[in-house]
């Protein structure tokens, strides 16, 4: 199958503020682009790419006073198929992981394990180890947070979230993430494109998403706390430890977010081209710091 997707975003700056994006299609899936356009910035300004610590493409411009905005629209090639299941899959033992692994057991800055190490163990200790387990977690944090775009809160954490049992999507992968790492299971913080691909169209305006990875049997794979089914159609933008190492946006001063449109659906079932003027988002821009 064929996907569409792309974003439009719009920011207003009080006077000329450097800017870092990480909105590139992750490389593992370069390969899958069939088309797609140069970033576009208005007015034009160079950009220059790098690669951060996790792998993730960062683009560095600068903004200029006033309103300046960036476009990217693609066309990417996908199997179609659903999140992958291995209910087999077991735990490596912390000893084992792998050097590179090691980092997504620990604390970071959304996800305070210190502050949750006794209540994960109280409520999965006594869960068989394994893809089974994790499983568990992830339905407690889907049973446990209510998501609203009106709850987005960008200094929330995993235990605040916990407590007021309210969030969006990175919520809802800080908690998972905290509490797989708490059971000494490694898990990272994923954001990407996500559409509304063989499930009813949800007529809220189209977002970025954020899911988790878990590190079972020597490999990745993925499961998402919010949705907490099966999905067709996952891009990956960007990994990390969490949200804080992968802002959609991170601007060196104020600025003012005016646009956010993001578009992802199936291109054959799709005959619209979307518009490349959007509806104001600056509420619910939920990863963008």
């Amino acid at each position: 199958m064929l996907i569409r997707l792309g974003y439009e975003i719009a920011i207003e700056c009080p006077r000329r503020t450097p800017v870092i994006s990480l909105l590139e299609i992750h490389e593992d899936r370069q390969a899958d682009i069939k088309r797609q356009t140069r970033v576009l910035t208005s007015p034009a300004v160079p950009t220059s790419v790098y690669r951060d610590r996790y792998g993730n493409v960062c683009r560095r411009f600068t903004a200029p006073e006033g309103e300046f905005r960036i476009l990217y629209d693609a066309v990417v090639e996908d199997s179609g198929e659903l999140d992958e299941v291995n209910t087999p899959a077991r735990e490596t033992p912390v000893e084992d992981l792998p050097d590179e692994v090691l980092g997504y057991l620990l604390g970071s800055r959304y996800c305070e394990t210190d502050h949750m190490s006794a209540l994960a163990w109280n409520l999965f200790g006594h869960m068989p180890p394994g893809w089974a387990r994790v499983q568990v977690i992830v339905d407690y944090v889907h049973n446990r947070l209510s998501f609203g775009y009106g709850y987005a809160r960008s200094t929330r954490t995993a235990a605040q979230a916990h407590e007021e049992r309210v969030g969006v999507c990175r919520d809802f992968a800080h908690l998972a993430i905290t509490l797989c790492r708490c059971m000494n299971v490694p898990a990272r913080y994923v954001n990407g494109y996500l559409g509304d691909i063989g499930i009813p169209q949800d007529p809220a305006p189209m977002d970025f998403s954020a899911w988790i990875e878990v590190f079972l049997d020597g490999r990745w794979y993925t499961f998402d706390p919010r949705h907490n089914v099966q999905r067709i159609g996952r891009v990956v933008i960007a990994r990390g430890r969490d949200a804080t190492d992968v802002p959609l946006l991170h601007s060196f001063g104020p600025h003012r977010l005016s646009l956010f449109k993001v578009w992802t659906y199936e291109q054959d079932s799709h005959p619209a081209s979307p518009p490349l003027h959007g509806v104001d988002r600056t509420a619910d821009a939920q990863m963008l710091a």
